[in-house]
Formats: structure tokens, sequence, C-alpha cells
């Protein structure tokens, strides 16, 4: 037996269930609502389970505690160590400061700024380390065996497993029969807890997971039979950029999972802004990924039917918020960007403008090019910006500028397929 299946049922039910009754006064219960915009946008009945709203931001707080609570009085006098990207970082550094247990995180080079802040505010030693968690993991390895603390590992410990499936058992008491419940993938931690506890109360409910296509690991080991280290590009979604899912959380997950969907940045982004808009909730990337596996259109079976979206975590960073939704704007055709020729004359740019606010958009940059514009003094190229309704209003928009002679070059829109 590999070591991959021998560990297949050290996380049962009745671990999560106790895992919820000894995190219960520290971890807050959230709400899973019915969601009338996404679900006319999705077709389906959708319901989403607000994670993003704990105290640090994650579920990951779930396993951080449950995992704390049980360690023995040495090992809390001594601290904790761990490697993360972030939310397990935070998690460990939210309750270590509140159990009285010190925490020390090693985080890779591409953590979010934000994230590394938070967990230092909260009293965190926090060593940056390594291009991915698995590099991460190295140093935290090494601190632990050096230092004597006791490692947490962010998603293949049992007990951060059982942790985790806690969510699973609030969704089934606010949506008693769901069709199919979409779970984030990264390490595999997540989705393992949701999948014993979804299919020991409810076996016909379909647990869905979703993964960045740039940092597939679950898939990739379903596909060879075992985790294997993969090679991973950025990703939106870096919280569930985990170049090897656990052993542990794969052999308990795989089971247990109906459907693997991959989706890409352009979803992922799409994703983000679609529930600002429609939520009226900052959600980063990893929480995003189980809107944009609806969004791909791969899941039309589940058109009119009860699904519940896990929204796992709402740590972006502010700056990486603001190119989002600027670049989701694109995606949705509602920002374009194009050149045209006009004269260089008085006038010539008032003309431009005033013939794209009659169509009802609005100009949002615009720039001259005279150097490279070519050698006829007289004209000049204009480099604009211009949000519209829709694609239908650009193409509109398009159509009146060539019938009024402005010559328009390259309108520009982001590939869907990326």
């Amino acid at each position: 037996m590999s070591a991959a299946t021998s560990v297949v049922e050290d996380v049962t039910l009745a671990d999560i269930v106790a895992a919820r009754m000894r995190i219960s006064d520290g971890v807050e219960r959230t709400s899973c609502l019915y969601s009338p915009a996404l679900s006319r946008i999705t077709g389906c009945e959708v319901f989403v389970k607000l994670e993003y709203q704990q105290r640090t931001g994650s579920f990951k707080e779930r396993g951080a505690r449950n995992a704390m609570l049980q360690l023995s009085p040495e090992a809390k006098r001594g601290g904790v160590v761990a490697a993360s990207a972030g939310n397990h970082a935070l998690a460990l550094a939210w309750h270590g400061r509140d159990l009285s247990i010190p925490v020390t995180v090693v985080m890779p080079t591409v953590a979010p700024l934000v994230k590394q802040a938070r967990c230092r505010e909260l009293g965190a030693r926090v060593l940056i380390h390594g291009a991915n968690i698995a590099e991460a993991k190295d140093l935290a390895d090494k601190l632990a065996r050096d230092e004597k603390l006791a490692y947490i590992h962010g998603f293949n410990d049992a007990d951060i497993i059982a942790g985790a499936g806690t969510v699973a058992l609030e969704i089934l008491e606010d949506v008693p029969a769901p069709d199919a419940v979409i779970v984030p993938i990264g390490g595999g931690g997540l989705i393992a807890g949701v999948g014993i506890v979804i299919k020991s109360l409810h076996p016909s409910t379909r647990v869905i997971g979703v993964e960045p296509r740039r940092a597939a690991s679950f898939a990739h080991a379903l596909s060879s039979g075992a985790p294997a280290r993969i090679v991973m590009e950025p990703t939106l979604a870096d919280g569930l950029a985990v170049p090897e899912v656990g052993g542990r959380a794969f052999a308990l997950a795989r089971g247990r999972v109906d459907r693997v969907i991959e989706v890409g940045e352009e979803l992922i982004s799409l994703a983000i802004l679609r529930l600002v808009e429609m939520l009226h909730g900052v959600v980063e990337g990893a929480g995003a990924t189980a809107l944009a596996a609806l969004l791909t259109g791969e899941l039309s079976e589940l058109a009119g039917k009860k699904v519940v979206l896990l929204l796992c975590g709402g740590n972006i960073d502010p700056l990486v918020l603001a190119r989002v939704i600027e670049h989701s704007l694109a995606v949705d055709g509602r920002l374009m960007q194009f050149t045209a020729t006009i004269s260089d004359r008085p006038g010539g740019l008032a003309d431009l403008t005033a013939t794209i606010a009659a169509t009802g958009a609005s100009v949002q940059d615009i720039r001259h090019e005279r150097v490279f514009g070519g050698p006829d003094v007289s004209r000049v190229r204009v480099a604009c910006t211009v949000e519209v309704r829709d694609v239908q209003h650009g193409e509109q928009l398009q159509s009146v500028l060539a019938a009024k002679g402005v010559r328009v070059h390259g309108c520009v829109r982001p590939d869907m397929s990326a």
C-alpha cells in the first residue's frame, strides 16, 4: 500500500465534528447566503459561503486553531513554525497571539506584501525565503529541527484537515441538500475535509474542485496517480499556488472529488470583479476561483441546480485589486483601448471627444503620439482608453468613429484564453 493510500482514513467525520466543538469559541461561523445576482449570471441557484469574512480573511483559521489547541504544553511554550504564502501564516499568527503560543512563519518571496505586514502586526516572526511554498518549507523544516519548534503543515496535517472540514458542516446546516459544492484547491486540505463531510452526510452532492491552470498540482496528481512536484507559473490565485499537493490530503480527497476544473487568469480576474459588483465583497484570487469555475461554461449540467461556492479567502493586495478591476473591466468589454489619427489643428481633439461622448461612452485616458506618429505634421495619433457599457456599445463607438472619418487602429481587448 502506498503512502498516499495508507492514511486514507486517518481523518474521519468524527474528527471533524470534534474539531468544530473545539474551535467554536475562537472561530467565526460564517454565513452561507443565496445570491440572486450570481444566480442570474450563472444560471444556477447560487449560494456563497463567506469564509473571507473570518477575522484574518480566510478559512485557514479553522485548521490553525484546531491544531494549536491540541499541542502539548511543552510544544505550546516552545512555539510553532510553518511555511505559508499568507493565509495559513495569518491564521497561526492570530490564534498564536490569542493562545499565547509563539509563531514563526516562513513566506516565499511571492507572498503578498499585505499578508507579510499583517503577520508582523500580529506578533509573528516572519522570514522571507524561497521562490515558492516548497522552497519556503525547506527553511521552515530546518527551523523546526534546529529550534525544536512544532511544525504545523498548512494543508497536509490531520488536525488542519479536520479543522478545514468544519466549514462543510456549516454549509449543510444552511443549505441542507446542495447539488454541488465548488471548492478551491491549493494543497488539498480544504477539499479533503469538505469531501469527508459531504460524502458522509449527503453523498449525492457533487464535490467539484477548482484550481488555477498555472498551478494545477491536484489535477496532475490525479493523472499521475500520486502527488508530484510541478512547475508553476505566477497566478492571481496565489493562495492556491502549491507545487505539490499533500500526500495525506490527496489520499483523503481523491475518492471524494467528483470533478476538477482548471481556470485561467482572465476568468479569475473577471470573477473577482463580479464578486465586487454583485456580492459587494472583496475576495482574493484563490476564493474567486469557485465562481470562475462556473464562468468557464464547463459545468452546464449544474444549470438550475443548487450550487454552493466556497469563497475561501479575501486577502488581496490593494494595488493588485486596483489593477485586477481595471483589467477585468477590459475583459468584460467595458473598457476599450484604441489609437486614432486625427487632425492636429485646433478643434481636432475636441471633435474626437465630442463624437465619443455622443455615443454615451466616457474617455478615461488620452495621450498624443507626435514623435512616432508619422511624417504628416497636420495630423496626430492619439491613444485612447474609453469606458463603454459592453462589447456591443464598443462596436457601436467604432462604427460611429469610422463614419466620421476617424481612422481607428488596433482596438485592444484581453485574451480570455490566458
